[in-house]
This record gives structure tokens, sequence and C-alpha cells, in this order.
């Protein structure tokens, strides 16, 4: 990919910025440094009501497969951001909610269960789910900028 072009800017986004929203940020910013993509893609996450702290549930499935997200606090995504942004994913809620009007962008939804109170088994699925879906954004977006 050239560093020649404005990156292109992905917004994670869902309600609460506690489950899905995260593990998705974590694993692009993974493949965005793998690589070597620092350049070229901008990744933000945040919740349109943002809960206290990330699910333990999360913070342990995501630290069973080596990623520490301990650290990570969910976040109010502002429309400024949205707006600046290239592509805009939600987790299990409707995009209608979160794109503003007159949005240039592209939103998609992964239609994901929120991991929140579900047994260990169940987050991981969803964990190794949103892990595939990231990849091949990424490969998505690196084919696209390539051409």
């Amino acid at each position: 990919m050239t560093t020649e072009r404005d990156p292109l800017r992905i917004a994670f986004v869902c309600v609460q910025n506690a489950g899905r929203s995260q593990m998705a940020d974590a694993f692009a910013r993974r493949e965005i440094e793998t690589r070597d993509l620092e350049d070229d893609v901008e990744i933000l996450t945040g919740g349109t009501q943002p809960a206290d702290n990330v699910h333990p549930e999360v913070v342990e499935s995501m630290a069973t497969i080596g990623i520490d997200i301990s650290d990570r606090s969910p976040r109010d995504v502002a429309f400024e951001e949205i707006q600046r942004s290239d592509y805009v994913i939600t987790m299990g809620c409707a995009a209608d909610d979160v794109c503003p009007a007159g949005w240039a962008g592209e939103s998609r939804d992964w239609d994901l269960d929120d991991p929140d109170d579900r047994p260990p088994a169940e987050v991981a699925d969803i964990r190794d789910r949103i892990e595939r879906y990231v990849r091949d954004l990424v490969d998505e977006l690196q084919r696209r900028r390539q051409s």
C-alpha cells in the first residue's frame, strides 16, 4: 500500500463499546501492525451509550489468545468521528442510529451476539468470528488500496 493517500478510517461501533467493538479494535490494530499498514489505515472504536468498563468475560477471552485489553475503557463515539470515517462497522446494532445523514462512507453490520454474561465458549466463538471478519476486512482494504 502507498502512503501518498489519506489513510482509510475505520470505526468499530456498538452500543456499550464494552465487548464486540473492543475485540474488533484489538484485532484490527494487530492486523495493521503485522502488515505494516499504520500509515494507510486509522482505527477508532466507540459506543453510543458506553458502559463503565469492558466486559470481564471479553477481557478474559482475549487474554486466552494473548491479547491484553484489560487497560481499555469504553468511550463515547462522536458524530464528527463517524463523519470522518470511511467505514463504520457495527456489531449487531443498526448503523442507522450511528451514521449521520448525508455521510458518504460505507456502513456494515456484522450481526454478532453480545458477549456480555455469556459462557466462555460462546464468548470465544464470538471472538473468533470477529477475528475472521477483521482479517477479511483488512484483506479487502489492502486489495482496494493496491489497485
